[in-house]
């Protein structure tokens, strides 16, 4: 198997894990316990990048040459900039043209998914 597709489909196993664990806990945070939903997507994709980042490092990138202090901060780094999107996307979504909070979830995370695989390969791939 080449072996970018064999990384787009362990990329794809762990971010659709990942979107369940973030869907999962949006849900229950903005639901069932009524935090904002603004709120319940920062907790949400919190948890959700802690599992990612275990999961991207260990089996989806190439990223044993780097300094793994230098590789968790480029992460987070990385992540912050997701959840920049994924608020941006989800308050215009939501508070803007109404879409149902859940459904706006759904369109935000596939779209900053998109930005993550492409910006984690160029930088934990190409050493930048």
């Amino acid at each position: 198997m080449n072996k970018n597709l064999k990384q787009i489909i362990r990329f794809c196993v762990v971010g659709g894990t990942a979107f369940l664990i973030e869907f999962g806990v949006y849900w229950l945070c903005t639901h069932l316990f009524g935090i904002n939903y603004l709120i319940s997507n920062i907790i949400a994709f919190t948890i959700s990048v802690i599992y990612n980042y275990i999961l991207s490092i260990l089996w989806v990138f190439d990223t044993k040459k780097q300094n793994k202090l230098l590789e968790m901060a480029i992460f987070i780094i990385l992540s912050i900039v997701g959840l920049g999107l994924n608020e941006l996307i989800l308050w215009i979504s939501v508070d803007f043209i109404h879409i149902n909070y859940m459904i706006a979830k759904v369109g935000a995370t596939a779209i900053v998914m998109v930005y993550n695989f492409i910006s984690r390969k160029l930088i934990f791939e190409k050493r930048v």
